[in-house]
């Protein structure tokens, strides 16, 4: 059972690819959530308009909650496609 997680560990320590994905993912997803809660906090509707503000802000927020999550998820999807291709040349599969 062991023999499994020790082949992962050592395949994903000799992988720079695979371990910058996984970085630029998390920061690219921490990143994007800090946009968006800025960006959002940004918004105030003037008027007649200004009961809308948080409705406005909700929907806009949900964009940026999405695009964090598929950026998270795109670069999780290439970690394991370079986890993948690395674990073949380094195992010699």
């Amino acid at each position: 059972m062991k023999d499994w997680l020790i082949e992962f560990l050592v395949v994903l320590a000799y992988s720079p690819r695979t371990q910058f994905a996984i970085v630029l993912g998390l920061v690219s997803f921490a990143g994007f959530m800090l946009a968006g809660e800025y960006f959002v906090g940004q918004i105030e509707l003037q008027g007649l308009l200004a009961p809308l503000t948080d409705v406005v802000r909700e929907q806009i927020g949900h964009r940026y909650d999405k695009e964090a999550w598929a950026s998270l998820a795109s670069c999780l999807l290439l970690a394991v496609k370079l986890y993948r291709k690395d674990r073949k040349r380094l195992l010699s599969l």
